[in-house]
C-alpha cells in the first residue's frame, strides 16, 4: 500500500529513541521527512543519522515542559523543509509510584511536560497545519484501565485522551485528523524499567506476557508501523479514535 507519505513532513517528539524512534523510521521508509527532538543532543544528532541524513531528518533537543519548546519546534519544521503535515506527540512517562505516595510537586512536573506540554505541541502543531494534517498522541492502556504501580499515569493520561477527542471535533472542519494510540506492553527501555521495579524483570516480564492474548510483548517497530499508517493520507477518515496497540492486552471495547 503506498500511504502517500512521500515528501511529506512530520514532527515526532521523544523521536530519538523507541516509540518515537521506530515512528520516525517507518515515516522516512515510505517517503517522510522528519523532525525528531528528545532532550539528549547527542542523542538527536544520532538518531539523524541512523535515518538517513539532514536531507531526511532534523534531530533537536528540546524539552517539552519548558512553554516556548512547541513554537519553537513548528518554527523549526516549517525553517528547515517548508512544509509540516502532521505531528507524533509523544512524551516520556511520569515517574512510578501509587498516588498515595507521590508528593505534589512529582504531580506539578508530571502535568508541565505529560500534559501541558503536549497541549502546547498539538496547538501550536494545529496552527500550522492545512486540510490533510494529522495529529497523533502516544498515551497508554492506562486511558482504558489502569496500570498498578503508575498512579500519575492512570490520572494524566485519560485527560489527553479527552483533549484529543475535543481536538479531532475543532480541527475536523479544518480537514485535521485527531487521534490517539495506546500503547500496551512494548519492548522499550521505559517497559523494561518498569519490569524491574519490583527487583525481577525477568519474572515479571514472563508474568505480564501471559496475560496478553498474543502472549508476548510489542516491538516498537510494530507500534511505528502503525503510527505511520494513521498519520499518512491513507488513513484519511480515521479521527477522533483511541487505537489500543497492545497484542489484545485490554478486555474493554
Amino acid at each position: 500500500m503506498d500511504l502517500g507519505l512521500r515528501d511529506r513532513v512530520y514532527l515526532v517528539t521523544g523521536g530519538t529513541r523507541g516509540l518515537g524512534f521506530a515512528t520516525a523510521r517507518a515515516l522516512v521508509d515510505d517517503g517522510a521527512r522528519v523532525v525528531v527532538t528528545g532532550r539528549d543532543e547527542k542523542r538527536a544528532a544520532e538518531a539523524v543519522a541512523a535515518l538517513g541524513g539532514p536531507e531526511q531528518a532534523l534531530g533537536i533537543a528540546a524539552d517539552n515542559g519548558e512553554s516556548g519548546t512547541a513554537e519553537r519546534l513548528v518554527a523549526a519544521a516549517l525553517a528547515r523543509f517548508e512544509r509540516l503535515d502532521g505531528a507524533l506527540v509523544s512524551v516520556g512517562g511520569p515517574p512510578a509510584g501509587a498516588i498515595t505516595g507521590v508528593e505534589d510537586d512529582q504531580w506539578r512536573d508530571a502535568f508541565e511536560s505529560v500534559f501541558l506540554g503536549a497541549v502546547r505541541l498539538a496547538r501550536a502543531t494545529a496552527s500550522a497545519l492545512g486540510n490533510g494534517g494529522s495529529i497523533g498522541f502516544v498515551l497508554s492502556s492506562s486511558v482504558r484501565q489502569p496500570i498498578a504501580g503508575l498512579g500519575i499515569s492512570n490520572g494524566l493520561r485519560p485527560g489527553l485522551a479527552m483533549v484529543a477527542k475535543t481536538l479531532a471535533d475543532e480541527l475536523g472542519p479544518r480537514g485535521i485528523r485527531v487521534f490517539g494510540l495506546l500503547p500496551g506492553r512494548i519492548d522499550t527501555d521505559r517497559v523494561r524499567e518498569l519490569d524491574g521495579l519490583n527487583g525481577d524483570a525477568e519474572a515479571n516480564r514472563a508474568r505480564q506476557a501471559q496475560s496478553i492474548p498474543l502472549a508476548r510483548y510489542g516491538t516498537p517497530e510494530e507500534f511505528g508501523r502503525v503510527a505511520a499508517f494513521t498519520l499518512s493520507p491513507a488513513a484519511s477518515y480515521l479521527s477522533g479514535v483511541m487505537i489500543p496497540i497492545d497484542g489484545g492486552l485490554a478486555r474493554s471495547l
